[in-house]
């Protein structure tokens, strides 16, 4: 059988009469045809007679022949002899033959198709066999479902180091007053183990279970447990995606808990329901003192929630809220909160998109508090000049305020004015960030002009701020002599090493400054240079520099080094140098300065490449 169209004929014939000749046997046959189903065209043919099959040649054929040899009076003779067996032999074949006829096709179309239509069976390999089979059985395990398809044994094994892991776990439990189990990804079937080492427990004080793969059903472990629980003070569920059900079985079960006062509930999947549910636990539950809800899904209408639970709660002292979806209006709910709200202390609202009518709503309600705010974060808010003025207003008004984020904001120079104008009359302010405000040398100078006659301001934060060379002039003309800054941070400012030379000088003279991030400026190497001669000098302040993405190459390392050998006195302890581009040469005078300072000082010296 060729690759193309090809043929197989089978005949099936009677047996002829003795002056039939080869053509009367093809013309006397029934034909049949299959068609198969390969990759090339194939037709086979099987022709069939109506008569018997005789596959080997009949005797009495044979005499036949014989006897036509011999001459035609013996055939006369042989034909009369023969005429009344063969008439005999005709009648019966008449009726039976058919039969069997019927009988020999259906058995050979049957063979056929069951040639062409039944599939192969699998070739053994000379390593295959009954072997290779068993193998294929009893080695290796195969599933669908991914991570699945294991040794045997090996799920077993993991089974018993999970287990041991767990036990292990339990034991810290039962014998550490703070134990951190973030990451360990146990799930809900392991917080479900680990939750009966928490039943009257008399150790542990702080847990964190962070990032564990805990979902609702999982938080279920934690009813009848926690009730028991009398030394339990923090519990740290963020990372796990309970969402709003699992909130609402953990609320159930801290109704009548009196020992956590913190509960961190960061990344949970929690929407305006979990706030809702975590309000009425503040409404009843006078235990609790932290509650951090950061990177959750609530709205307006959880923030409104919440609101009436701290009109409510006496307790609470801070409250996270950190990258929601509060918005103006969630701000203006909360603001009526806080109006009958006496104990808050930290409100952490960073990322809500606020804006300036929402601040204005939040800065009356915060003028009307009871309580004694000291932390306010309200940076990413997009907060222009506008919102800037309500949040002076407070300042000017705030007697507890030490903390204070506008970071990430737009407040421009007119906004920073503002905020400066109200820090000359704030006397609680220690810390405060305007970082990536938009603000310029214009704006930077009047904050510098309110740091002159205030000693409260310890940590400023301007980094972010496009305020140039002319901006580090004017900060650092005021440090020179003033203020009691001790963090000040100007990274990422754009002051080259023009900036570097105002700063450098005024290292000489101040004496309050402890940390001085100058990150991303271009300083270079003429920058790093002014800085090393100001490292010359005795300064008892100064302990670290924070020189990072400036593009300093081999001589201003040369120059750090230098200073550092000639100070017998130096005070600094961390230098950064990373991300610059410092050879081994430079890399290798900074480690020598190192490790000379250590040889006379015995103080060491961080540096970091």
């Amino acid at each position: 059988m060729t690759s193309s169209s090809t043929t197989s004929s089978l005949y099936l014939h009677s047996l002829p009469k003795a002056s039939s000749g080869l053509n009367q046997w093809r013309s006397s046959g029934l034909r049949f045809e299959f068609r198969g189903s390969g990759s090339a065209s194939s037709t086979h043919r099987l022709l069939v007679s109506p008569a018997v099959v005789f596959l080997r040649q009949s005797p009495r054929l044979s005499a036949i022949r014989a006897s036509s040899e011999g001459g035609g009076s013996r055939r006369r003779a042989y034909k009369e002899s023969q005429a009344v067996p063969n008439a005999k032999v005709q009648q019966i074949a008449s009726s039976v033959l058919p039969v069997g006829s019927f009988v020999v096709v259906t058995f050979v179309l049957w063979k056929v198709v069951e040639k062409f239509m039944s599939p192969k069976s699998p070739k053994m390999t000379s390593s295959g066999g009954e072997e290779g089979k068993s193998s294929t059985q009893q080695g290796v395990k195969w599933s669908i479902g991914a991570g699945t398809n294991l040794l045997q044994g090996f799920a077993a094994k993991v089974d018993r180091e999970n287990k041991q892991r767990l036990n292990e776990f339990a034991k810290e439990l039962r014998s550490f007053r703070s134990v951190d189990m973030s990451g360990c990804n146990f799930g809900d079937e392991g917080l479900f183990f680990l939750a009966e080492s928490l039943g009257y427990n008399q150790t542990v004080e702080e847990v964190s279970f962070s990032a564990n793969g805990i979902t609702a059903a999982g938080v279920k472990a934690f009813d009848g447990v926690l009730q028991s629980n009398i030394m339990l003070k923090v519990l740290n569920l963020s990372g796990n995606p309970i969402g709003d059900e699992g909130a609402k079985t953990l609320c159930a079960t801290l109704m009548e808990n009196s020992t956590i006062e913190i509960l961190q509930l960061n990344s949970t999947d929690l929407g305006d329901e979990g706030a809702k549910e975590i309000a009425e636990l503040l409404k009843r539950n006078s235990t609790l003192r932290v509650i951090e809800l950061n990177n959750n899904m609530i709205d307006y209408s959880g923030f409104t929630s919440l609101a009436g639970a701290l009109s409510e709660n006496n307790t609470i002292r801070n409250l996270h809220l950190n990258g929601n979806y509060g918005g103006a209006l969630g701000a203006n709910a909360l603001s009526k909160g806080l109006e009958g709200n006496k104990s808050l202390r930290e409100l952490h609202l960073h990322g809500n998109s606020i804006g300036d009518e929402g601040i204005r709503a939040l800065m009356a309600g915060l003028s009307s508090h009871k309580g004694k705010l000291a932390l306010l974060d309200l940076g990413n808010n997009s907060i222009t000049a506008k919102g800037a003025f309500y949040v002076a207003e407070y300042i000017k008004r705030s007697k507890s305020l030490v903390w204070l984020n506008l970071y990430m904001n737009d407040i421009g120079d007119e906004g920073a004015e503002k905020v400066a104008d109200a820090l000359k009359q704030n006397r609680s302010i220690a810390t405060i960030d305007i970082g990536g405000n938009n603000i310029h040398a214009e704006g930077v100078n009047a904050i510098a002009q309110a740091l002159k006659d205030n000693a409260i301001i310890t940590t400023l934060e301007v980094g972010y701020n496009p305020i140039g060379p002319d901006g580090a002039k004017a900060i650092s003309e005021i440090l020179k002599f003033n203020g009691n800054v001790k963090t000040l941070k100007l990274g990422w400012c754009q002051i080259a090493a023009k900036g570097a030379e105002y700063v450098a000088d005024m290292l000489r003279y101040n004496n309050t400054i402890s940390v001085l991030d100058l990150r991303a400026n271009g300083l270079r190497d003429e920058g790093a240079s002014c800085l090393a001669r100001s490292l010359k000098v005795v300064n008892e302040a100064l302990t670290s520099v924070d020189l990072g993405f400036n593009e300093i190459r081999d001589d201003g390392a040369f120059a750090i080094a230098q200073a550092l050998k000639a100070n017998e006195d130096v005070t600094v302890t961390s230098i950064n140098l990373g991300n610059n581009f410092i050879t081994k040469f430079g890399q290798s005078a900074l480690t020598d300065a190192r490790d000379h300072v250590l040889e006379m000082t015995e103080k060491e010296v961080e540096i970091f490449f």
